[in-house]
């Protein structure tokens, strides 16, 4: 059987598949690849702008919670030596107000609604 023949008796062009490249203008063609170029190191630009800050953010982070951790071991130590640090009394002193707080407003909110059952 010819190679140049296929099913059905039609001829099989020699050369490349799909369809031809157009007649393209070379100035046009080197301004579009300029012009990709530009965008994609201004893309690359904002990229690493955006990492930049997101590490410094993070690192920042990092920073508190490193100074809030030595913070408790200093505490940890205090407690140890048998001393109460101020910070801690007044968080428990602040945690015992709010809780008898919130119990008074709980107090409060069922009082309403036993009226409000009542009234009906």
């Amino acid at each position: 059987m010819d190679d140049s023949k296929v099913g059905g008796g039609k001829v099989k062009k020699p050369g490349k598949r799909g369809r031809k490249p157009a007649k393209i203008d070379l100035k046009a063609k080197l301004e579009r690849s300029r012009q990709s170029a530009r965008e994609c190191r201004a893309r690359k630009k904002l990229r690493y702008q955006y990492l930049e800050e997101l590490v410094s953010s993070r690192e920042r982070a990092i920073c508190a919670l490193r100074e809030e951790l030595e913070m408790y071991k200093q505490w940890c130590m205090a407690m140890d030596q048998g001393k109460i640090p101020s910070e801690i009394k007044a968080l428990l002193t602040g945690e015992e107000q709010s809780k008898s707080q919130q119990n008074s407003s709980r107090h409060m909110k069922a009082g309403k609604t036993e009226a409000n059952n009542n009234s009906w």
